[in-house]
Order: C-alpha cells, then structure tokens, then sequence
C-alpha cells in the first residue's frame, strides 16, 4: 500500500513539474471564469493566446504575435482558407464561435467591405476578445452573443444568405452536439447562397470521424476533407450546389498566392491538403448519422 501511494504521489510530482516547466516563461494576464469554461490569456514571449478549460486540460483557441499580428499562427486556421478556392469574392460571411477574433480580423483585412457576423455563445469571450485581441467590430462587422443554432434558425426565417460559413465551435474538450447533426447541416445549408460554402473546422481522429463523415454527406453529398500532418483538425468543405472542381481550385490559387502570403498561408500548399470523398469515402456505408435524437458526439470523441 505504501509503494503505491509514493507512486502516484512520484507520478504526480514529475506531472507537476512537468507541466510547469512548459509554462515557466509564460505570464497569465487575465483569467475568470464565465458561465461556460475558463478563460485564460497568457503571454509567452511574442505570443498571446486565448486558452478554455473546459473538463481537464486546457487548449488553445486563438494566438497572435505581438510584434507581427498579420501572420496567423495556428495550422487550422490557414487551413480554413481552403475555402477561398471555392468561393469568389464573398459579400457577407457567418462566423459561429469567435475565439479571439482572429479570423473575423484577418477577413476584415482581405475583403474591408465584406459584412462580417460573429456569433458567440459566451459574452466573456466577447469581451475578452475586444480587450487583448484587438477584435475589429465596425459597421460591417458584428458580434452577437447567442447560441449558432437559434441564430441559424433566425437568420432562414429572415432569408438570410451567406457566401461563406465558418463553423469554428469545437475544441478538444467539448463539441456542441446540437451542431453536428443533420438538422443542424440542413438549417446551415438553407443559409448557404447558391455558389457558398459551409467551412467546418473539426477532427481527423476518434470514433466521431466516420459518424460526422457520414452526416455531411448525407445533406451535402460528396464534400472536400482539408488536413495535414500538422496537427489532428480537419477542415470539412461542402456547398450546396456540388462542388468546385480541382481544375478551377488550381486557377484560383494563383490568383490567391500574393493576396495570402502576408499572412503566413501557403495556398498552393493548402490545395495539395485537400482530398474528395468522391475519390476516397473512408468510413462504412452503414455509419450511422448523427441527428438531433442521437448525437453522442463528445463520449464518440473520447474513443
């Protein structure tokens, strides 16, 4: 019994330590706690981040670099631009979980005149954005604190359109279940104008991948999965009225590579993360979809 104790009590110690030496040159400069998570931003050297702890670990949700704020620093975030070789031009664009604001940001600075609507359930995060993240909120840029469902659902009795949906509410500790199933898609593509696209940021590993494969695809039909080895998120890309061929994402990323560049996004790079379900369906026929009555998302995560 007491060899056991001094283990765990050892494993504990060198955890602690561990965990300590990763984070001993970074300072917390605000830390609270909202009514959905904890809310952490922390400065290490030249990085500023924004980090939830939701269960049992914290995990980043938005960095910058102080002394260059254009460069984006996260994989997935580069990743969702992806949606650029599929889209032209977008006029209005939804944004649902705001993070930091870095997306929205970085949109105001590509395409000034796009109207921009941020959707975030948790107002400490709002805030927090405008306060160490520099988020940009202006005539044509938006945030509204509100669950993404029930503003999707506001936004159809409106008729509403969108060129361009970021779907950007998950992390590592939590998915919002009532937004992966094929209700939700259906709603979110009655949003999407005619030649839009639905970009999705979400994962590339668990049990979860081939559940939600399958109910993307049983609304959108074929979609495009954007991953790399840098890290386990995946971008999903659907449209509604099928999608734009490699042919015409080739063109549009040499339109594209001297407009990203300046923010670290290697587009040609991008294109060549991209794969079609047309040409690879990686998940069985008999998968079976999540729906508002079965969406275990976050116990199929843990597998």
């Amino acid at each position: 019994m007491v060899k056991i104790s001094f283990i765990s009590l050892f494993s504990l110690l060198i955890g602690f330590i561990s965990s300590f030496s990763t984070n001993i040159n970074a300072t917390i400069i605000h830390s609270e706690r909202s009514l959905y998570r904890n809310i952490i931003v922390e400065d290490k050297a030249q990085l500023r981040c924004l980090k939830f702890n939701v269960k049992h670990r914290k995990s980043n949700q938005s960095c910058f670099n102080k002394s260059n704020p254009q460069k984006l620093v996260f994989n997935y975030t580069k990743l969702l631009f992806s949606s650029l070789l599929l889209v032209d031009q977008p006029k209005r664009i939804l944004i649902i979980g705001l993070g930091g604001g870095t997306m929205s940001n970085t949109l105001h600075q590509l395409f000034p005149d796009v109207a921009i609507d941020n959707v975030e359930i948790d107002p400490a995060v709002i805030a927090v954005a405008r306060r160490y993240f520099s988020f940009i909120e202006n005539d044509t840029i938006h945030s509204q604190v509100q669950d993404g469902r029930i503003f999707v659902k506001r936004a159809i009795l409106k008729k509403q359109k969108y060129d361009w949906i970021i779907l950007d509410a998950f992390n590592g500790d939590y998915i919002p279940e009532h937004l992966m199933t094929k209700e939700f898609l259906e709603e979110v593509k009655g949003l999407l104008s005619a030649k839009g696209v639905l970009a999705s940021n979400t994962f590339s590993v668990s049990d979860l991948y081939a559940h939600e494969s399958a109910t993307y695809h049983a609304v959108f039909g074929d979609f495009y999965n954007v991953r790399n080895t840098a890290n386990t998120n995946r971008i999903i890309l659907t449209q509604p009225e099928g999608l734009s061929t490699p042919e015409k994402m080739a063109l549009r990323a040499e339109a594209l590579e001297d407009k990203l560049s300046p923010f670290g996004i290697n587009i040609h790079d991008i294109l060549k993360s991209i794969t079609s379900t047309e040409q690879l369906q990686d998940w069985p026929d008999d998968t079976r979809l999540l729906t508002d009555q079965y969406s275990p998302a976050n116990l199929l995560n843990e597998k």
